[in-house]
């Protein structure tokens, strides 16, 4: 019994004086390591507030965004000051990914296979009011969106991930009643002559696209050649209560239909027949899939 009393008793300052010894050893290699390998928990620490500083860095861009939207947009009825596109246009050029919660190491862009059958084009709405919303589009590998309208719309777009064609067009007569517009522009109550204002490629990062209610292709369609996020912003938004619901078209090569005279002679407006063609209105595809999700990025105050 006293053996193992004894040894019950010379263990326990063992164990202590050896711990003692490599709570020594443990403070000379701290004081003694490299700075850039010391106290790894304050780097950890470091990186933590770097990721904060940089999570609210974002927030302060979309919100910024959002201030700047709700002084220039004014309702409906008002187009943008020239001074305030440019305002607009260059805080959007700016805008990253990252501003909007968006990554290209997400999944989503990383596809480099297309979706079997009609891709499904999914959207989230930022902020939504009578003046102005703030959309994202995502549009999975050879999704489309047909080619529209904007009725009475200031819209900004700015492609933050991947690449696109765009293809627009603006009415030849802007301001005629198509019920009411000329031989030249018209060939029946079906057609109605536009001229082509876009037909390019587009691959993020580039400049923020911008389209007036009867400039700058007002009607436009896009096509994803790679998996594509586009911030857009429409001043006012549609409203089908206010007359501007989205009005769909296909487009119709301009040399199918004649607008020759009674004398064989043809109208002035077909020396640009490369960039005219004609327009039909259509109900909406029903192959055109589209889908809501929840916005996740960094939140907006509107106080």
């Amino acid at each position: 019994m006293e053996v193992v009393a004894r040894g019950v008793g010379v263990a326990e300052p063992a164990a202590a004086a050896a711990g003692e010894h490599a709570a020594k050893r443990r403070r000379v290699t701290a004081e003694t390591a490299p700075a850039g390998t010391r106290r790894a928990g304050g780097g950890v620490a470091r990186r933590g507030r770097r990721r904060r500083v940089q999570a609210d860095a974002d927030a302060a861009a979309v919100q910024r965004l959002f201030q700047a939207c709700r002084d220039v947009f004014r309702g409906p009825g008002t187009v943008p000051r020239p001074e305030e596109v440019q305002l607009l246009r260059a805080m959007l050029d700016r805008m990253k990914p990252e501003d909007v919660g968006l990554s290209s190491d997400l999944k989503f862009f990383r596809a480099r296979d297309a979706a079997q059958g009609t891709p499904t084009i999914t959207h989230t709405t930022i902020y939504k009011c009578p003046n102005f919303s703030m959309v994202i589009l995502f549009l999975p590998r050879n999704a489309v969106i047909p080619l529209h309208n904007h009725p009475g719309m200031t819209v900004f777009s700015k492609l933050l991930l991947g690449s696109m064609h765009i293809k627009s067009y603006d009415w030849v007569d802007p301001d005629s009643d198509p019920s009411l517009t000329s031989r030249s522009s018209q060939v029946d109550d079906q057609l109605r002559l536009a001229k082509l204002v876009v037909d390019d490629v587009f691959t993020a990062p580039c400049d923020t696209s911008v389209l007036y209610p009867t400039t700058g292709g007002n009607m436009h369609r896009f096509t994803a050649i790679a998996p594509c996020a586009i911030l857009d912003i429409l001043g006012p938004p549609y409203s089908i209560e206010e007359d501007r619901d989205c009005t769909y078209y296909t487009d119709i090569p301009y040399t199918q239909h004649s607008t020759a005279d009674g004398t064989g002679h043809l109208n002035n407006v077909e020396q640009d027949q490369g960039c005219l063609a004609w327009l039909k209105e259509i109900d909406m595809p029903r192959e055109l899939k589209m889908c809501s999700v929840h916005y996740g990025g960094p939140p907006i105050s509107d106080k």
